[in-house]
C-alpha cells in the first residue's frame, strides 16, 4: 500500500507543478472557461498515460540505446512550446464567435504531452523508481494513479484560469495576460534545454 501512496505523491508533485502543460491549461480556461478547456486536459492526461504506459512497456530501453531519439525529442518539444508561446503572445485579446477553431482539443492536449521534455524525464523517472522490475501489475496501477491525479492537477489549472476570466473582460487585459502566460510557457521551454 505505501508503494501506492508514494506513486500517488510522485505524480502530484510532478503533475500539480507549473509547466507547460498547466500553462496552457490556465491560459485555456481563461480565454474559454472550464468546460471547453476540459478537452485539453483530458487530452494530455491520456497522452501523458500513454506515454507512461509506453515506457514502463519498454520504451525507456530504446531511449537507453538510443540517446539521440532524447534529444530530438527535447528540442522538438521546446520548438513546439516555442511555437505556442508565439500564438499566445500574438493573440489580440478579443472574444470572437469565430474562435470555435482554435478551441482547445484533445489531439493538441496529447500531443503537447509527448513532445513536452518535462512530460518524458516524469515518465522515464516515475517508471525507473516504482517499476524497475517491469512487473505488469505495478505499471498499470501506476498508470492508473497517474491518470487521475494528472487530470484533477491539470484541471485545477484550467479552473484557476477559468476563474480568472471573470475578472479580465477586456481585450487589453487578455492581451496583457495571454503576454504573461506565453513569456511563462518560453521560459518553461527555455528552462527544458537545461534539463
Amino acid at each position: 500500500m505505501s508503494v501506492l501512496i508514494s506513486m500517488a505523491a510522485f505524480a502530484l508533485a510532478a503533475s500539480i507543478s507549473p509547466g507547460p502543460v498547466n500553462v496552457v491549461a490556465l491560459s485555456s480556461g481563461m480565454q474559454f472557461g472550464l468546460v471547453p478547456s476540459l478537452r485539453h486536459v483530458f487530452g494530455a492526461t491520456a497522452g501523458f498515460v500513454v506515454l507512461l504506459l509506453f515506457t514502463g512497456f519498454g520504451l525507456h530501453e530504446v531511449l537507453k540505446q538510443w540517446p539521440i531519439l532524447t534529444e530530438l525529442i527535447r528540442w522538438a518539444g521546446v520548438a513546439f512550446l516555442l511555437y505556442l508561446a508565439w500564438k499566445l503572445a500574438a493573440d489580440d485579446g478579443e472574444l470572437r464567435v469565430d474562435r470555435a477553431t482554435q478551441q482547445p482539443s484533445y489531439l493538441r492536449g496529447a500531443v503537447m504531452q509527448w513532445l513536452n521534455p518535462k512530460a518524458w524525464l516524469a515518465a522515464v523517472a516515475g517508471m525507473g523508481a516504482f517499476v524497475a522490475s517491469a512487473e505488469t501489475t505495478l505499471i498499470w496501477s501506476f498508470a492508473l494513479i497517474y491518470f487521475v491525479v494528472c487530470y484533477l492537477s491539470v484541471a485545477c489549472w484550467a479552473f484557476a484560469g477559468a476563474f480568472l476570466g471573470q475578472y479580465l473582460r477586456s481585450a487589453a487585459r487578455i492581451r496583457l495576460f495571454n503576454r504573461c502566460m506565453a513569456a511563462m510557457l518560453a521560459g518553461c521551454a527555455l528552462s527544458l534545454l537545461f534539463v
